[in-house]
């Protein structure tokens, strides 16, 4: 059983983190049937998109760790040269893949978003550097109340052992920069484990091609007005394999992104005025 920091002080064992909070009312649980599925009466399904770009020596890692409540796996390939797909498939022959349109990791990002049919979308890496396991965090405070949750690695529990001192300090730079123009109160912004509800997704208004999709995401969901949730994540290195960061181009590539979001002409927000508190173990925050 795994302990949790939540913001920064109190520990809670990995049972009292998902179960703190009430489900809503109309949501109920019943007996998993033989072999550890969950079976669901009016629980929101769930699509989990991953881009994929010759990973075949880590995707067979990230496929066995997936729990049975993810209802939708989305694999949006990159015109993969290795045996990515093969390996896959011989895994979870259930998965999707779907061909990647344009370039770039937030291109394949906003492919697998538009082929996703379940109610709930969480993003993830192929490289083994995120937890699958993590996965249900995210989606107990969708169910919560809440409309876009992120993975932290700096907030209490959370953490890496994959970045540089160099990123961590660029890091600290843009985060800066993103609460300064916005008021907010994040703890990472870079960082690629996210998770939203489908029928936002015309709201967020997507349309970088980069690694900077993921400040974009969070730029759109604040303006959007939607309800944001911070949840601590641990950052493993990649397992095998080269990644395509590059830290001074995608860097800019992020600055520009969280600028510009000031000059874009608003768009009516998503959800009514609403204060939403956070007596969830989570930091709020955005929403109106």
């Amino acid at each position: 059983m795994t302990d949790l920091r939540v913001n920064g002080n109190e520990m809670l064992t990995e049972t009292a983190y998902l179960t703190a909070t009430p489900l809503p009312e109309n949501t109920e649980y019943v007996v998993p049937r033989v072999g550890g599925s969950r079976a669901k009466v009016g629980v929101p399904t769930v699509s989990l998109v991953i881009p994929v770009r010759n990973e075949a020596r880590n995707i067979a890692w990230v496929l066995e760790q997936i729990a049975d409540d993810v209802d939708e796996i989305i694999l949006v390939d990159g015109d993969s040269t290795d045996a990515t797909l093969i390996t896959a498939y011989s895994y979870r022959p259930d998965i999707r893949v779907v061909a990647q349109e344009g370039i770039g990791k937030g291109s394949a990002l906003r492919t697998g978003f538009l082929a996703s049919t379940c109610d709930l979308i969480v993003m993830m890496d192929a490289d083994g550097s995120m937890a699958p396991q993590e996965i249900r965090h995210y989606v107990h405070f969708l169910t919560n109340g809440y409309d876009f949750v992120k993975g932290s690695r700096f907030m209490g529990g959370g953490g890496s052992l994959d970045i540089t001192p160099f990123r961590r300090m660029g890091n600290r730079f843009l985060l800066a920069v993103f609460n300064a123009l916005y008021g907010g109160e994040l703890t990472d912004l870079c960082y690629g484990f996210c998770a939203f509800h489908r029928r936002y997704l015309n709201h967020l208004d997507l349309t970088a091609t980069g690694f900077e999709i993921e400040a974009e995401m969070t730029v759109r969901a604040m303006q959007a007005g939607l309800r944001i949730a911070e949840v601590p994540s641990l950052e493993m290195p990649r397992r095998a394999g080269k990644s395509n960061l590059r830290a001074i181009r995608d860097g800019w590539r992020v600055l520009d992104t969280v600028i510009a979001g000031r000059r874009r002409e608003p768009r009516p927000p998503a959800l009514a005025s609403e204060i939403v508190l956070a007596s969830q173990p989570a930091t709020l925050i955005g929403g109106n």
